[in-house]
């Protein structure tokens, strides 16, 4: 087979692609307000909207540019099919618990569906069947035991022998009428109404510290405070944790897409592989109207395992087997949080902590996870019951499975901080080609090193500010990443995701 495509040379999101997104100022000025919303995503984007629609003064704050993070970078999919789920929940949490996770799913996807028709929302929403599929002797038995599951909890679902793709297949199940979107122009819509009801949006604005008052502080990295009666933090890890120690309670994943023009006409639906390495698929439209068809997985923790740029590699190994690619379009990835017993944390950010609130772990699937947690922020801060409060608290039970998990979790953050510190490096800065960055040896000490195409260099210290790991170089990002708790930085040191909050030093070359 001939391949006469590549990929693209910079990573770029669909979403993103001349998405038209208005700028807002950073915060210059102390502000009072009734709730600070931190983190400019799903999540915090629709729980401001709602918060202003009750009628209280709201500040949206987003360290970076809103939706720029993981709702940017997401695929987009507006489903309760979360893999292979709910046979797993039903054997860890029983059947009321499962039942409940998959209700605030569906009641997520059907608000989202009220607020494209309400608002006439141009969003190229589509209905369709979500499939997971396997080529796997083992897991069609899997399969059999999810579809039991969805049986048992009224989920309207499906076992086929055959699905409609030229991919090496067994069975799947299908769970119908879920659907597929696109995110920006969605939230672009909910950002305008948001800010017709009295929001305030501030980008470029880093939420560092929570002073607790009867009037809470938001303390910002450049100097402005936001007084309010309540926080809420949409971002990854919590910017303020307040003892709750989320960052031993949650690890990044790394996760890629692919977006591709193909000879061959997409089908419809979405797809998710059953086993690893995963693969998931749905068609998209670009701006000019072209099928794009998107391929997605290589899932792996941020910061460790093979080159990323081999993640790509695979990705586009996979589209060139069995979709006739004729262009590599867009490419891009998205970082991802995962807590110990794989249900979000959403709700009071400690016992201890009064009115300040937390939103994150959606391990995923936060197109449904990320609004249903604004749907439940909301009715805590209202003080309206809401039935997923349990289920969702931050302050839950710790289940013995959850407890393994979080010991193992802990124990490879200590792996990779040893090994960072042990590492004998021996390449120098002036070895460092042309668009390459690796790890380097400068007087002695590691540090990172980033050649631009124009030869310029860049120098960092490669430890984290967060709790002192060294950093990995990210080739198909072009970021510094680390294997401890998911910060990543770029090639001059700034933050781009936390928990760290302080940059890399930039060092001299």
């Amino acid at each position: 087979m001939t391949i006469n495509h590549s990929l693209p040379q910079y990573p770029e999101s669909l979403w993103l692609a001349a998405s038209d997104l208005p700028a807002y100022e950073s915060l210059a000025h102390d502000i009072e307000v009734d709730a600070a919303v931190v983190g400019g995503g799903i999540a915090g984007i629709t729980t401001a909207y709602l918060l202003a629609k009750e009628g209280l003064r709201v500040a949206l704050v987003e360290a970076g540019r809103v939706l720029h993070g993981t709702t940017g970078h997401t695929t987009a999919k507006i489903t309760a099919q979360h893999d292979l789920f709910y046979d797993q929940l039903i054997q860890s949490s029983g059947v009321e618990k499962a039942g409940l996770y998959y209700r605030a799913a569906a009641d997520a996807a059907a608000f989202i569906k009220q607020k494209i028709g309400e608002y006439d929302i141009d969003c190229a929403y589509e209905e369709q069947d979500a499939y997971i599929y396997t080529n796997s002797v083992d897991y069609k038995e899997k399969l059999e035991r999810e579809l039991a599951a969805y049986e048992k909890l009224g989920i309207p679902g499906s076992y086929a022998d055959s699905i409609p793709l030229p991919i090496p297949h067994k069975a799947a199940i299908a769970m119908h009428r879920q659907a597929q979107f696109h995110p920006v122009r969605y939230l672009r819509s909910l950002l305008k109404r948001f800010i017709e009801a009295g929001g305030v949006v501030y980008e470029n604005t880093t939420a560092v510290d929570v002073e607790q008052g009867a009037v809470h502080k938001v303390k910002t990295l450049g100097g402005p405070v936001i007084a309010c009666k309540y926080v809420v933090s949409c971002t990854h890890f919590p910017f303020y944790e307040a003892l709750g120690l989320y960052f031993a309670r949650l690890h990044a994943e790394r996760s890629y897409v692919l977006g591709i023009h193909s000879k061959a006409k997409y089908p419809g639906g979405m797809f998710l592989s059953a086993e690893e390495p995963k693969r998931s698929l749905r068609s998209a439209q670009t701006a000019d109207g072209k099928e794009l068809l998107l391929i997605g997985g290589q899932s792996h923790k941020t910061g460790q395992g093979q080159c990323t740029i081999q993640h790509y590699e695979e990705l586009e190994h996979f589209a060139d087997k069995y979709f006739e690619p004729e262009q590599i379009a867009y490419r891009w990835s998205a970082q991802d949080l995962i807590t110990d017993d794989e249900l979000p944390y959403i709700g009071p950010l400690t016992s201890g902590a009064s009115r300040i609130y937390t939103a994150t772990g959606f391990r995923k699937w936060g197109m449904t996870t990320g609004t249903a947690a604004a749907m439940l922020i909301r009715d805590l801060i209202m003080e309206r019951d809401n039935a997923y409060a349990d289920l969702f608290s931050p302050q839950r039970p710790v289940t013995m499975a959850a407890a393994g998990a979080l010991v193992k979790e802990n124990l490879d953050v200590a792996k990779h901080l040893i090994a960072g510190k042990l590492e004998l490096v021996r390449k120098t800065p002036d070895e460092v080609g042309k668009d390459e960055g690796c790890a380097v040896n400068v007087n002695g000490k590691r540090a990172g090193a980033y050649r631009d195409e124009d030869g310029k260099l860049y120098l960092v210290d490669t430890t984290c500010t967060h709790m002192g790991c060294e950093t990995e170089w990210n080739s198909g990002d072009r970021t510094w990443d680390c294997p401890c708790h998911g910060s990543r930085f770029s090639i001059t040191g700034e933050v781009i995701e936390g928990p760290a909050e302080k940059p890399l030093k930039l060092l001299a070359d």
